[in-house]
């Protein structure tokens, strides 16, 4: 650390946005021997984890089974045994989803990124957003904008891990933008009150009064069903909509982060006006609100919701997904939450990782060429880590290759599989011991 990356010399691979998708994508790379430089917008890796304070790390288990190991899986235990804190017993696993996801201290988190990229041997640069992005047949070349100026950046090979494909709209290439998006969330933690001396009816006829009046948004509030009495009890945790936002431009995250501070001092002043609740204090919120849905590629494949629902095992498949589907309604009013059957193992194409048209650009994360019903469910963040590693074995790869379609998918799977991940079809998973053929990926 502390010496600054020569950006003079060609990468092998530069991957663009350093959340639970790109700093495994950046490590696995190195680890195959590519030269790889990571980019990141923030002061700190992990994304979602550390910035917006999603730090329940969902899901790596399946049914009392792990299905996501490697890389991620790595990061997150670790930072878990450094914060002192123990694992979910996995094998209890019928009980709420939530209860079985992983959760992390976020600044211990972001140190054992830091160890784990510097290892690896990635030159890393926060505080740095890509300028442009132009495709020949040889790679690409990235301007970026650092705190000293416009920077120049080639590479044999991309990897966009933005979240909201932001490298593939650079380039030119087709996104899937939807008008209808679910909201954000700002996650805080309330305090200074005690929930069971609450008189909770008296509060629900005032929070009634207050949205008639406009001194409250009913699309403040995530749950749909008793909003107030659920934001109280959880004490704002994941309780807190921010209606009416997109997020994919400069200008949308802006009014994103405006309204969910906006919502918050809402709710705070309401709540200190309340009897019981004169105290209230926000102990700890997020840095930024977080956001879940922007724009996704279309891919060599599109997932489908019947594709995600019903488990299916793709020909191509790299990694594991699983979660349920969860839509939070754009209008705030709860969320369309359906569980999968019991058994059922959802699976990531790296067809769906490959947008249609390039051959240099890569995607990893939730802009992954998924609909609306199957991008809600793997959008989450231990399926972003399982296909960040993936991708960043296909771009080590297809560098010297000459293109992304040009490498068959068990090279990529043996890759990742020296790396500890967990390969769909292999002895001992879900899927059985399905064969690898040595299929190629097709544009």
């Amino acid at each position: 650390m502390g010496t600054a990356p020569d950006l003079t010399e060609p990468y092998d691979v530069v991957v663009v946005g350093g959340g639970p998708a790109g700093y495994p994508a950046a490590v696995q790379a190195a680890r195959m021997g590519a030269r790889t430089l990571l980019v990141e917008k923030n002061g700190s890796l992990g994304g979602t984890t550390t910035v917006a304070g999603v730090f329940t790390t969902s899901l790596f288990h399946a049914w009392g089974r792990q299905v996501i190991a490697g890389i991620g899986w790595d990061a997150v235990t670790r930072a878990v045994a450094l914060a002192g804190d123990t694992l979910p017993d996995f094998t209890d696993w019928d009980r709420p989803h939530w209860k079985l996801s992983v959760r992390v201290t976020p600044v211990i988190y972001a140190a054992v990124l830091d160890e784990l990229v510097s290892d690896a041997g990635v030159d890393v640069l926060m505080h740095t957003m890509l300028g442009d992005v132009t495709q020949d047949p040889g790679g690409a070349h990235l301007t970026l904008c650092t705190k000293e100026g416009l920077v120049g950046v080639r590479a044999a090979m991309v990897v966009d891990a933005t979240g909201d494909a932001n490298v593939v709209g650079q380039a030119g290439l087709p996104r899937c933008q939807h008008e209808e998006l679910q909201p954000g969330t700002l996650m805080v933690r309330l305090g200074g009150y005690d929930v069971d001396a609450l008189d909770l009816d008296a509060l629900d006829t005032a929070y009634a009064h207050a949205v008639a009046d406009g001194r409250l948004r009913a699309d403040d509030f995530s749950s749909a069903d008793a909003p107030l009495r659920t934001l109280l009890r959880n004490r704002g945790l994941n309780a807190i909509h921010v209606t009416g936002i997109k997020g994919a431009t400069s200008a949308e995250r802006t009014d994103a982060e405006m309204a969910g501070r906006a919502a918050l001092l809402r709710i705070l002043t309401f709540l200190r006006s309340q009897p019981g609740l004169a105290a209230t204090t926000v102990e700890w919120a997020a840095l930024e609100t977080g956001i879940r849905e922007t724009s996704t590629i279309e891919g060599l494949v599109t997932i489908t919701g019947e594709d995600y629902a019903s488990g299916r095992l793709w020909e191509d498949a790299v990694s594991y997904s699983y979660f349920p589907i969860d839509i939070h309604r754009s209008d705030g009013a709860g969320v369309d939450f359906r569980m999968l059957e019991v058994g059922t193992f959802p699976s990531i194409p790296l067809r769906a990782l490959i947008p249609a048209g390039s051959e240099r650009i890569v995607v990893a994360g939730r802009s992954l060429s998924a609909d609306r019903v199957a991008n809600s469910a793997a959008r989450v963040q231990a399926s972003c880590m399982a296909m960040g590693q993936a991708v960043g074995a296909l771009a080590a790869l297809a560098g010297p290759a000459g293109g992304a379609t040009r490498v068959p998918v068990d090279e990529v799977r043996s890759a990742i599989r020296a790396d500890g991940a967990i390969v769909p079809g292999d002895p001992g998973t879900p899927h059985g011991t399905a064969a690898s053929g040595g299929v190629a990926i097709i544009g």
